[in-house]
């Protein structure tokens, strides 16, 4: 029998008859790592126990205490035993694909009669059975054709389809849980038993077009999710809870900020309070691309074909693009114009205007540019998928030599204007080369370098992305984390030697010479409505005061003291606190509740007495105590409160 080589994580090696499977190499090492074992890692690929292995390979065994290959295991097996359960108890019921997704997994059935809640419950009953029973999972390799009339006698139609449109002649893979049969790649745990009882749930029901074909028949998709315990299963639950609670959507109507409508899909109304904290946030962000060195820009939204042509973005990126004909005066054919979905070529027409010297770089332009671009429908997701939104967009030309210290600089902005606003966590990921690129090694070491000694300069923890970087230049990516433990990637830096090229940028170089500038994009927010939406979500509605469209109203509780409460109002006012006054024939704790589902961060309740000693009644939202203050000291915190964070740290 032949031999083969097999390499452990430690790097020893030991040698093995081909054939070997990893549930055999465990017990080789131990019979209690055996017992523990859920899957191999050979080759960096996620193995079965039961494959066998045929040629030299380096190989690692895993268990529950490996949390990626684990959770793959566990959710593409629920998948399975879901299948299997909902067969138990609608044998007419026709089985489809199985993913693994995100936290959980899906199955899509073809059945007559919609899956009701009720049915949800026993599924999930009946899928806890199977994992009781301990059933052995096995597998098996078939030869098409043995597979196709297994099927159709089966009367599996899905399934006959699934195999005549996989490519190619090899056999295939069949699986066994317990007595039920699905086809799949796998791999899969050994035993149902192994998938943890008490820490899967199926959510919700959804129509799938089979194949994704709007044509072939609707199918129904259930979800589910599954972790490794009990509490990773509460924790998830939970934080689907703190999300439906904090839906942008539902606190964009509460809070009257913004709406969409069908006339304009992907289009958002905003409405003057969600209005106010755009303004409020792009303002900020104004004064801090200032005070960092930026210069500002405003360039069309309307641009002609040509320039994207020599862009590369009407090759590459017309589909996404929103084309604009306009029948000129005289035009024997009409002239082809896009909206702009990206900023970048029209701030190189500004950078060509007129010669650059090397003493004019590092140039930073920045601009609060309107973009557009087209989204399926499917995708629009309140203001956090759109088609029209406006980025903090800016770029940095400059030399090679000074790529280094302008990628620390914006990593430092960055941190700044996230701690700001209240993200003190975020990721760097550092995306580098990919298979196929342009530009010599020379300068991908060099590109790569300056990046990763950028962020090491300002001590920031940073992820490899191998392999993730664009076709011409390596990028960071920043993700931040927001109150619930949800990631989000909004900030961005990517080195561009690309498009300057395209595009004919130059500067005079100390040696009287032309040279090709570097192209730096950044982003720091990225979109502001999207951004908008997580901070609505980070924060449940309660925003940072400075930020917050209404920061105070001031509450009559008798009509005599209405005078008093305009005047207070006027106070806070000329401090530069947003207020407003709610003098309405109506009882102060019915004013609270209303304002208090707004998300009006004070109130400010008004009445004889405190008209009497010159204070006010002060209740902030979520506290549900009020203390009376002289109207003196609470306009001045109020006032200090109301300064942006910038501002704020100016005026210490």
């Amino acid at each position: 029998m032949a031999q083969i080589s097999l390499t452990f994580p430690d790097g020893s090696a030991r040698d093995f008859e081909a054939g070997i499977t990893p549930a055999e190499v465990a017990e080789s090492i131990a019979r209690s790592l055996a017992k523990k074992a859920i899957s191999a890692t050979v080759n960096g690929a996620h193995h079965d126990l039961q494959w066998p292995i045929e040629a030299d390979a380096s190989i690692a065994i895993n268990t529950m205490a490996d949390d990626a290959a684990a959770l793959e295991l566990i959710r593409h097996d629920c998948a399975h035993i879901m299948a299997r359960a909902v067969q138990s108890i609608w044998p007419d019921v026709k089985v489809t694909i199985g993913p693994v997704i995100d936290n959980g997994f899906y199955y899509d059935f073809d059945r007559a009669e919609p899956f009701t809640p009720e049915d949800l419950g026993e599924i999930e009953k009946k899928m806890k059975e199977i994992i009781n029973k301990r059933d052995p999972v096995t597998t098996e390799i078939w030869e098409r054709d043995r597979a196709v009339k297994h099927y159709q006698a089966n009367n599996e139609p899905y399934k006959v389809e699934l195999i005549e449109s996989i490519p190619g002649d090899e056999p295939l893979r069949m699986y066994w849980h317990g007595h039920w049969q699905d086809l799949c790649r796998g791999p899969h745990l050994q035993h149902t038993g192994q998938v943890p009882a008490d820490a899967f749930k199926l959510m919700s029901v959804a129509g799938a077009y089979w194949r994704g074909d709007s044509d072939r028949a609707m199918l129904q998709r259930i979800y589910g999710v599954a972790f490794k315990t009990r509490e990773d299963l509460k924790a998830h639950l939970h934080m689907l809870e703190e999300a439906a609670k904090r839906d942008h959507r539902r606190l964009g109507r509460e809070m009257s900020l913004f709406h969409m409508q069908e006339e304009a899909p992907g289009q958002i109304f905003w409405h003057p309070n969600g209005w106010r904290i755009y303004t409020t946030l792009q303002d900020y962000m104004r004064r801090k691309q200032h005070a960092d060195g930026y210069v500002e820009v405003n360039t069309p939204q309307v641009v002609n074909r040509t320039l994207w042509e020599k862009s590369g973005h009407w090759a590459n990126y017309q589909e996404h693009m929103f084309i604009v004909e306009v029948d000129e005066d005289h035009a024997r054919e009409k002239t082809i114009n896009a909206l702009k979905p990206m900023n970048c070529p029209c701030h190189v027409q500004i950078y060509n205007d007129g010669l650059k010297s090397y003493r004019d770089l590092p140039l930073r332009m920045a601009e609060f540019g309107s973009c557009n671009r087209y989204e399926p429908s499917g995708a629009l997701h309140g203001i956090m998928r759109v088609r029209g939104f406006t980025q903090d967009d800016a770029h940095i030309f400059c030399r090679e030599d000074q790529i280094e210290a302008e990628c620390a600089k914006f990593i430092e902005f960055l941190s700044s204007v996230y701690s700001d606003l209240g993200f003190d966590k975020f990721e760097i990921m550092f995306a580098t080369r990919p298979e196929k690129r342009v530009g010599t090694e020379e300068s991908w070491d060099k590109m790569e370098a300056a990046l990763e000694n950028a962020i090491k300069l300002t001590g920031h923890a940073y992820t490899l992305d191998p392999g993730e970087g664009a076709f011409y230049a390596p990028k960071l990516d920043f993700k931040l984390t927001d109150a619930i433990g949800r990631v989000w990637q909004c900030g961005t830096f990517q080195v561009d030697p690309n498009l300057p090229e395209r595009l004919g940028a130059t500067y005079v170089g100390e040696d009287g010479a032309k040279h090709r500038p570097f192209m730096l994009h950044r982003a720091c927010l990225g979109s502001f409505e999207r951004f908008i939406g997580i901070l609505i979500e980070n924060w449940a509605g309660k925003l940072p005061f400075w930020l917050a469209p209404r920061q105070v109203v001031v509450a009559s509780i008798v009509s005599d003291a209405d005078d008093y409460v305009h005047a207070v109002v006027d106070r806070l006012t000329a401090r530069g606190v947003r207020a407003e006054a709610d003098i309405r024939n109506e009882k102060i704790n019915y004013k609270v509740r209303e304002h208090s589902m707004g998300k009006v961060p004070v109130i400010l309740a008004c009445g004889m007495n405190e008209v009497a000693d010159g204070t006010v009644s002060v209740r902030r939202l979520g506290e549900k105590q009020t203390s009376v203050v002289s109207l003196d000291s609470v306009a001045d915190e109020l006032a200090q409160d109301a300064l942006p964070p910038d501002l704020k740290h100016k005026s210490h």
